[in-house]
């Protein structure tokens, strides 16, 4: 009777590993399942909270900053939140009536807008497209009628929709009681909770943790801070921009086009179609005052590309536009104006764990297998001649 093959200490060693492993994978698994399921439950009461965690880890450096400078942990967390109230409610007072006004007055002239537009473009007459590059010109005007009825109705939806969402956040007192409690227990306690949590992580993998960890703060911190100041400043940019050219809507496509500029290209390119769309409207057959509305996302994109962007975000977010797009269209989807708040650190994190699991798997027999050569250098310590 054949002897059974005992099991080498390598071998041995590596099933431990794998069981070990495979029972890491399933516990982070119940874990996210459980984070999930948390977050849809109570989805409808969460926005206060999560609101404030946000703005909490928005202004953690500043507060950090104030303590180097001498104040204790608690000025430096009253000062922030003073001065961030205040100017928030300044913001207010002052937008909310001018952003209600152009809301409303922007609605109201989207059809006569529309109507201008196809009457533009009836009257123009492509019958050079025709006869250089066979287009045919009924078709094209029909194209473009059609083109302009649906991306403006689209467009006065969507600003419907973004309007009758914000006036509802806005009357929910919570988000203004809860919101700055919130904010400032966890601004005080920040580094206290960091501690807490790392002390919960086992010793074994703490310093893999702390490296995951420190990838995570860097993309979501680098996208948070960074790419949120960023949408601000091209917002007020793009607001003040249009308002001195004289177009109508100025603030409100302004800022509008600043606050989606998180994805790259796409709060330019929807501000320069609405703002451009207006300018014909409003000045033709001026052409002037066309291409300076234009001039407007232009040099905002130059400022953006060659002084903001790399001042304020550099290369630190590592996030991909295709990969952040889905994040928030799957949070949103799911969890609501919450999964909204929740999509970028869950999607930085996600990013920093496929890369951090496809190193291990490139580093790992699964990969390079058992039937593979040891490396040359390998060979060579063990005094075999990899010549041979």
């Amino acid at each position: 009777m054949a002897k059974a093959k005992l099991p080498t200490d390598d071998e041995a060693a590596e099933e431990a590993a794998s069981a070990a492993f495979r029972k890491q994978i399933r516990f982070w698994l119940i874990t996210a399942v459980l984070f999930a399921g948390f977050l849809y439950l109570f989805s409808n009461i969460l926005l206060p909270f999560v609101a404030g965690m946000a703005l909490a880890y928005f202004l953690d450096p500043v507060a950090d900053r104030l303590q180097r400078l001498g104040l204790s942990r608690i000025m430096a967390t009253v000062v922030i939140l003073v001065c961030f109230i205040v100017l928030l409610t300044l913001a207010l007072v002052v937008l909310i009536p001018v952003l209600a006004s152009q809301m409303a007055d922007f609605a109201a002239k989207v059809p006569g807008y529309v109507e201008k537009l196809q009457q533009l473009v009836t009257n123009f007459d492509p019958q050079w497209l025709e006869q250089r590059f066979g287009v045919d010109a009924a078709g094209l005007r029909e194209g473009l009628n059609s083109l302009l009825s649906t991306g403006f109705g689209f467009l006065s939806t969507v600003f419907q929709s973004i309007w009758s969402s914000g006036v509802a956040l806005f009357t929910i007192a919570s988000l203004f009681v809860i919101t700055p409690v919130v904010a400032f227990y966890m601004l005080l306690d920040w580094d206290r909770m960091v501690a807490v949590v790392d002390s919960w992580v086992p010793r074994d993998h703490v310093e893999t943790v702390r490296r995951l960890a420190i990838d995570i703060n860097a993309a979501t911190a680098g996208f948070v801070r960074g790419q949120g100041t960023l949408c601000l400043v091209l917002g007020v940019m793009y607001a003040i921009g249009l308002t001195l050219t004289g177009l109508n809507f100025g603030v409100l496509i302004g800022l509008f086009a600043g606050l989606i500029s998180f994805i790259p290209y796409v709060g330019s390119m929807v501000g320069l179609v609405l703002s451009v769309g207006v300018a014909f409207v409003q000045f033709w057959p001026d052409w002037t005052m066309v291409v300076a509305v234009a001039a407007v996302f232009f040099v905002g994109q130059f400022i953006e590309g060659n002084i903001l962007q790399p001042r304020l975000v550099g290369k630190s977010v590592g996030l991909h536009p295709v990969w952040l797009m889905f994040a928030l269209f799957a949070f949103g989807a799911l969890f609501g104006f919450v999964g909204l708040l929740v999509a970028v650190p869950a999607a930085a994190a996600v990013a920093v764990l496929v890369r951090f699991a496809i190193g291990r798997y490139l580093e790992s027999p699964l990969y390079h297998g058992h039937a593979v050569p040891p490396p040359v250098e390998a060979r060579k310590a063990s005094g075999s001649n990899p010549d041979k």
